[in-house]
């Protein structure tokens, strides 16, 4: 993982129980250009309160063009280190953005896709000064001006963690969500706002939506399993953001990984088998023996979450002195966080590929079990079929056993 401001991506609030939020006023008509240098020439600059222009100053011939600048405000204090200048333009043909530290030096950042707001590459430094410009031409050639000068908030004393459960460069399977977790709880009201400051960026270019699995982890999944070979850069904007009560967003955080291929694990329980392709072709055929009927195998499709070459299984605790055991496994692949794991299980050879006896485990020879770990990676998907137990969403990254539909319900935003 790395902070990065190197990025940027549209960024709207809402009034919700008091808060504030502006809305995008809908798409520029006009052909918009970014600039990060000083604009010039003709334009009114009223610098004032409601940083409106575009109004003659005793002229005859005013600009046709107009800017208005509404969010922040002029001479605005306390500003959150990662406002947005939210501006609107009419008769505009033309229209520059750009922001400016105390010093006169330009601060990166980009336009959202509507054209009426604009955010910085990263958060603003705590108690600075920066001044708004936006500059609308028409198509008269003569630009009119709106400024807002504002000041940004001092350091805040509440900051919320934002991390990552993947790391830069890591090579996943083609069914790894993307996780990211709060070390907060972020309320209901203030999750679009925060998810409108997360970005994914894959290549190639792959639809997909965040997922609030819980107040603290939102997680990604694209509509199809990522594409074999695809990067994907994801980007949360978070420094200084209000999060709510009070809180804020301690940095950004951007995170960049590959994708393998698409190694995909199937069990047939009627079969006792599993079958492993890799691009779509079968690359292996193995026996298994799943869960008995007093601890079935749960039917669904999971993916590879944790991967331990040697660990112990303890269900005394869990189980009690009667029912629980102490085990030393092999080659364990966690499905669920209920416990059920791919492993090589040597005492139950004799049972693979013909009965039930694991305690919901798929079981597998030592040999199978050394091959299956050598050739997968966190994020592979295994679908299991017909047992006696369906898979309970929630218990593991169950991403991929939700509809696409099911899915999109769990994002804070609507989906385009």
């Amino acid at each position: 993982m790395r902070l990065s401001q190197d990025q940027s991506i549209r960024y709207a609030g809402t009034r919700r129980g008091g808060r504030r939020r502006v809305f995008a006023a809908g798409a520029l008509a006009a052909i918009l250009a970014l600039t990060g240098a000083c604009t010039s020439g003709g334009g009114t600059d009223n610098g004032g309160g409601s940083g409106n222009a575009g109004a003659p100053e005793a002229s005859e011939n005013p600009p046709k063009a107009s800017a208005t600048i509404s969010e922040p405000k002029a001479d605005a204090k306390d500003v959150p280190a990662a406002t947005a200048i939210s501006f609107s333009t009419e008769q505009a043909t033309e229209t520059t953005v750009e922001l400016t530290d105390a010093a006169g030096k330009a601060v990166e950042g980009k336009l959202d896709a509507e054209g009426t707001t604009w955010l910085p590459a990263g958060a603003l430094e705590y108690g600075q000064t920066y001044t708004a410009t936006v500059t609308a031409t028409g198509d008269d050639g003569r630009p009119a001006t709106a400024t807002s000068t504002f000041t940004t908030m001092a350091k805040p004393d509440k900051q919320v963690r934002v991390t990552s459960f993947l790391g830069d460069d890591q090579v996943v399977g083609v069914g790894m969500p993307l996780i990211v977790k709060f070390g907060r709880d972020i309320p209901e009201d203030y999750r679009d706002d925060v998810q409108r400051r997360m970005t994914v960026r894959s290549e190639p270019a792959q639809e997909g939506v965040w997922h609030w699995v819980s107040p603290t982890e939102v997680r990604y999944r694209p509509k199809e399993f990522w594409q074999p070979g695809s990067t994907v850069s994801y980007r949360v904007q978070a420094g200084g953001l209000p999060m709510g009560d009070g809180w804020y967003g301690r940095a950004d955080l951007t995170v960049d990984i590959k994708v393998g291929p698409k190694l995909l694990m199937t069990v047939d329980n009627k079969a006792k088998k599993m079958t492993v392709t890799r691009d779509g072709e079968v690359i292996k055929t193995i026996p298994v023996s799943l869960g008995k009927k007093s601890t079935p195998s749960s039917s669904g499709t999971m993916v590879v979450m944790e991967k331990l070459r040697k660990t112990v299984f303890d269900t005394f605790d869990e189980l009690g002195p009667e029912d629980g055991y102490r085990t030393k496994i092999d080659y364990a692949q966690r499905l669920t966080w209920g416990g059920e794991f791919i492993h090589a299980a040597p005492w139950s050879e004799g049972q693979q590929g013909s009965v039930n006896v694991s305690h919901g485990c798929v079981n597998v020879s030592m040999a199978n079990g050394a091959w299956l770990f050598k050739n997968t990676k966190v994020g592979d998907p295994i679908t299991v079929k017909g047992t006696e137990r369906k898979l309970q969403n929630g218990n593991g990254w169950t991403d991929w056993n939700l509809s696409w539909d099911e899915y999109v319900k769990g994002s804070a935003l609507p989906q385009e």
